[in-house]
């Protein structure tokens, strides 16, 4: 998995954003997506035959924040200008950090693009939905998905005493505070663990340190040797639970399916 993530991780940096106009009247262009985020939010708020093509990322079950046989319903690019041009699609969505010389040439050949980073809070995320839905020509399904993702985070809010929780990302690191799934663990009943050490983004946790200094609760999202040490299984002080790396990335639709785990684990606390 390693090779996967940090082009992963650089497929959805940066702040949410689109560049494209939305749709006039009745019009509903089709879009091919070469951001793995929003491949899951165009799924959700496009018409059957109106989203041509996803990311690669999406195709692969251990990154996609996309369930398999809803992923198996779209074909797949790497991304090229040679792919997306045989598909001669009216929308091209992509990341923020999409090559310069790829999107001036789609441009060049007639091509409208735009792009969308990662949502760093929960309403950054929505806006985002509805903005996609609206490039989409179907505003109704934005408002319906963002309905879905409030209820689910209403339903997993916990107002107990926040439990510290430390989430072990893929390589021993932990996620900043203005992340996504700081935002998640915040709403639902969690306080950072590394925050609370001085921690920033992409910190780096080491055994040692979680063994000496225990969180009440330890969310491993990664398999490094140290994230799977017999020791962590030794410390009854600690509760360890597995934490997806798929929801972790991305906002949408990914929103819920987090909260309901977060939440779920949350109820195995005090």
């Amino acid at each position: 998995m390693k090779p996967l993530l940090p082009a992963l991780a650089l497929a959805l940096a940066s702040c949410a954003g689109a560049e494209a106009r939305a749709p006039q009247g009745d019009a509903r262009p089709t879009i091919v997506s070469l951001n793995p985020c929003t491949d899951a939010i165009l799924a959700e708020v496009t018409a059957p035959g109106q989203l041509l093509a996803i990311s690669h990322y999406s195709k692969d079950a251990r990154a996609s924040s996309m369930e398999p046989q809803d992923a198996a319903r779209y074909l797949a690019t790497g991304g090229t200008v040679e792919e997306v041009l045989a598909l001669d699609p009216d929308l091209v969505v992509a990341s923020t950090f999409i090559d310069p010389a790829t999107r001036a040439a789609l441009e060049d050949l007639g091509l409208e693009v735009a792009t969308f980073g990662a949502a760093s809070t929960v309403e950054d995320s929505a806006e985002q939905v509805r903005q996609l839905a609206a490039l989409a020509g179907n505003v109704a399904a934005g408002e319906a998905l963002v309905a879905r993702m409030e209820a689910a985070l209403q339903s997993a809010a916990n107002t107990g005493e926040p439990v510290e929780a430390a989430l072990w990302q893929p390589g021993g690191i932990v996620p900043g505070e203005s992340s996504l799934v700081s935002d998640l663990l915040h709403r639902t009943g969690f306080a950072s663990y590394s925050a609370s050490r001085g921690m920033a983004q992409a910190d780096y946790l080491a055994l040692e340190q979680v063994v000496a200094d225990p969180p009440e609760v330890l969310l491993v999202a990664g398999g490094d040797t140290g994230q799977r040490h017999p020791l962590l299984s030794r410390m009854p002080q600690m509760r360890r639970e597995a934490f997806d790396t798929r929801l972790i990335y991305c906002g949408g639709p990914t929103i819920i399916r987090a909260a309901e785990r977060l939440a779920d684990i949350r109820k195995g606390t005090r």
